[in-house]
């Protein structure tokens, strides 16, 4: 596995290797081990697989807040997506940037986003499939969003709004300036 860092610190991309011939291919694309050996650990508790018919279907900004916090692994492996993560934390130096990264089916790369992230994605193609990891069940009551076009953030989702599929709860997410606090950046453990 190739592991990169971001310029928001906690984020990590990892490009699980894929070995191919006439057959097919294989690819490990989760090893605890591996990870650990780039100081990446988490302890994974269920997996979630997500289709979207459509291209433009905006899913997020979520998050779930402490005790229920989530880290997720996510990968694409079918179509195309554009995985969005906004920093929450207050007090980080990236608080309120985001980063924004491809994952497809044809890349094969993951995106290890941490607690204290707000995360969505849009799909660039129809018939996307999205599997990710959590080290948390679904918790209703500690579930919470982020605005996907809050102006302060100023997330280039790559589609016009107009062409855009999201569900009415995701429309509805307050702004990042109107969120309570759920996370504080500790330099000494980000």
């Amino acid at each position: 596995m190739v592991v990169e860092k971001f310029n928001i610190e906690g984020i990590f991309s990892i490009a699980p290797i894929k070995r191919g011939d006439h057959r097919g291919f294989f690819s490990e694309t989760y090893s605890k081990d591996a990870l650990a050996a780039a100081g990446i650990v988490a302890n994974f508790v269920q997996d979630n697989h997500v289709y979207s018919a459509k291209r433009g279907v905006l899913r997020g900004l979520h998050f779930q807040v402490p005790p229920r916090a989530q880290v997720k692994l996510v990968r694409c492996t079918r179509g195309a997506i554009l995985d969005v993560n906004v920093d929450i934390r207050r007090g980080s130096p990236t608080y309120g940037k985001h980063i924004a990264v491809e994952l497809s089916a044809a890349n094969w790369k993951q995106l290890w986003v941490p607690t204290g992230f707000a995360h969505g994605y849009i799909t660039l193609e129809a018939d996307c499939e999205v599997l990710y990891k959590v080290t948390d069940s679904w918790a209703p009551e500690c579930e919470r969003g982020l605005a996907w076009d809050d102006p302060n953030i100023g997330i280039d989702w790559r589609l016009p709004s107009t062409e855009l599929i999201l569900a009415d709860r995701d429309r509805a997410f307050p702004r990042l300036s109107e969120i309570q606090e759920a996370f504080r950046y500790d330099m000494r453990n980000p």
